[in-house]
């Protein structure tokens, strides 16, 4: 990617600079249902962004179940870096305008991609929870 519209460096600086106000936002249901819902309307107009991210939703989910204390065996700084990818995307400046058509969504994709290949390790040990959880239920 690098060459290319953004690369891994600036990405990677993006979500850096995003984890203390991620920090912050994590501190508070309210602040994290927020986000969830402006990420899940962001995924509505850019539909390229869930299509590119397979695991979108995986990180979606995993930040509800650690803000609601369901799952906690994960490290703080792990759930603040996907957090910091979303704000990343909710926030009305970026490094490409997403008004350009396409070009506006790469700067997005590229840090949630970059956040999820931080994080895939626990993303995995997540979607292996979620699955022994959703295994339990319906045994019981």
């Amino acid at each position: 990617m690098a060459n290319s519209v953004i690369d891994i460096d600036k990405a990677k600086e993006i979500l850096d600079s995003g984890i203390d106000q991620a920090t912050d936002v994590l501190k508070s249901n309210e602040q994290v249902s927020r986000v969830l819902e402006q990420v899940q309307a962001k995924v509505k107009e850019v539909p390229m962004l869930e299509s590119a991210v397979k695991d979108f939703p995986v990180m979606v989910s995993m930040v509800k179940s650690y803000a609601t204390k369901e799952y906690a065996a994960v490290s703080p700084k792990v759930v603040a870096t996907i957090v910091s990818a979303f704000l990343y995307l909710v926030k009305r400046k970026d490094l490409i305008p997403d008004n350009l058509p396409i070009l506006g969504q790469l700067d997005d994709i590229a840090v949630v991609v970059l956040a999820l290949n931080f994080v895939q390790p626990e993303i995995n040990a997540f979607r292996e929870w979620k699955a022994a959880q959703v295994k339990e239920t319906t045994e019981a």
